[in-house]
């Protein structure tokens, strides 16, 4: 294990100079922070577009945000992406006119089709490193921006969906010895014929958890917005607190069930070395934050709680399907034929349900509905929309199902109607689905009795 600690800092801790400077006097405050990841920058205010958006935009000839609805032209994009470089770098008072010259460059590339997507897509978090770098060194600091297609970090040739190549780990391990700043950018790599491919969205977690398990961190870091995982959705349950840890496995669960903070790929190779990953707000840099951990001793039933709303589940019945060999096999490869992502679908002797996002529905569904009918001919479908899936998670839920009921028990006081119950296997989260009519309600009613009782 190395004395490094890996420093990701998320597009709105990077948005602009003012966020620059936080980020700066984080970096100062440890001198074990000796390598930061940037992405590009993110929104300094809530009706400003992301730059990776713009690059987007760029690179399809302004049809990324004619998608969106949005009358925003390729050539307004270009001019948002030079502005905001601009700006960033007047604000810093980084005098640095090569920096933009080859900005706009490359904002003309000629390159065609992917190669070009993901070309444009990289330059946010390219050209942010080589601005932070500077800032640095501005301020007295050894540093270097070390860039992907300089030191060799390796990656597959799928453009718009890289994973990282064996070759990179070793690659990038010169960072350990360099006596200052790495600053390298998120988000993308090189391919071995030297040609640019990004991750995906929110690829800038995935490379910092990559750069850690190459050098083997201390710490993870990733600053973002927030001070941590909360217990709950703040914005529903107003005193919900940042939950200071959590395992991997548990993170997960909650990620995956709308505890969107983190890019779960990133955390595969910390966890394949025992990594801890440090989730931290730039904007509250004394805040603990939330520890996530190979192992960690539970000290409660449940530990936080997930929502995914705009759900919907497809119930077929058919008599004895529970017996019939390679019926849920066939049902789950019509919906992967439809591009359709799966949740959960649990089954009896006559009866499957499959839990989906309505969104994958829009426009499918009457097509969706053809192939099931004339494939597996069932005797009764029907489909429920508009559920919220409410998931508590916690290891002490493991052989403790003292907690599922008193969460049934209190809705049921509360009369609130369950439309699906359900445990998942590993046994440290279960699944309530109700109305989304009455999700906020029931998400209150499971708060106060499994976590707000369990911490007064």
């Amino acid at each position: 294990m190395s004395d490094i600690i890996i420093s990701k800092f998320g597009g709105s801790s990077v948005a602009d100079a003012k966020q620059i400077v936080k980020v700066t006097d984080i970096v100062k405050s440890d001198k074990k922070r000796r390598v930061i990841v940037v992405s590009g920058p993110g929104r300094s205010h809530k009706n400003e577009e992301k730059v990776t958006d713009h690059l987007i935009n760029i690179a399809t000839k302004g049809i990324h945000f004619y998608n969106q609805r949005q009358n925003i032209t390729a050539d307004d994009s270009r001019q948002a992406v030079i502005d905001k470089f601009t700006a960033i770098m007047r604000d810093l008072k980084i005098d640095a006119p090569d920096i933009l010259k080859a900005l706009k460059q490359d904002l003309n590339t000629d390159l065609g089709g992917d190669k070009r997507v993901a070309f444009l897509a990289s330059r946010g978090e390219h050209y942010n490193a080589r601005i932070i770098a500077a800032y640095l060194e501005k301020c007295g600091l050894k540093a270097k921006a070390q860039l992907p297609e300089e030191i060799g970090f390796l990656v597959s040739d799928n453009y718009l969906a890289a994973r990282t190549l064996d070759q990179a780990y070793e690659n990038v391990q010169f960072m350990e010895a360099f006596d200052g700043i790495s600053v390298m950018p998120g988000f993308y790599g090189v391919t071995e014929d030297g040609h640019i491919a990004v991750f995906s969205r929110g690829g800038s977690d995935l490379t910092g958890g990559e750069i850690a398990y190459a050098l083997d961190a201390d710490t993870y870091e990733n600053w973002t917005d927030v001070n941590g995982v909360y217990e709950a959705d703040p914005r529903i349950i107003k005193e919900a607190r940042a939950i200071p840890r959590l395992t991997f496995k548990e993170i997960r669960l909650l990620s995956s069930k709308g505890f969107n903070v983190f890019h779960l790929d990133a955390m595969l190779k910390c966890r394949d070395r025992k990594i801890p990953i440090n989730i931290r707000n730039t904007n509250s840099p004394h805040e603990p934050g939330t520890l996530i951990l190979n192992e960690r001793v539970p000290e409660e039933g449940v530990v936080g709680i997930a929502r995914l709303d705009n759900m919907s589940y497809i119930h077929i019945e058919k008599d004895m399907l529970g017996e019939e060999v390679g019926f849920t096999a066939s049902l789950l490869q019509i919906f992967h034929d439809f591009g359709i992502n799966t949740y959960h679908y649990p089954t009896d002797k006559d009866d499957i349900a499959v839990l989906v996002s309505k969104e994958d529905l829009l426009g499918s569904i009457n097509d969706l509905r053809r192939v099931i009918e004339k494939r597996l001919k069932p005797d009764n479908m029907r489909v429920e929309y508009n559920l919220s899936i409410i998931t508590p998670v916690g290891q002490g839920l493991n052989r403790n199902n003292y907690p599922i009921i008193e969460a049934l028990s209190a809705l049921g006081d509360a009369h609130i109607p369950i439309d699906l119950i359900d445990q998942s296997p590993s046994q440290i989260c279960f699944h309530v689905g109700v109305s989304q009519t009455v999700a906020d309600e029931a998400t209150r009613v499971l708060y106060d009795v499994l976590i707000g009782q369990a911490s007064s």
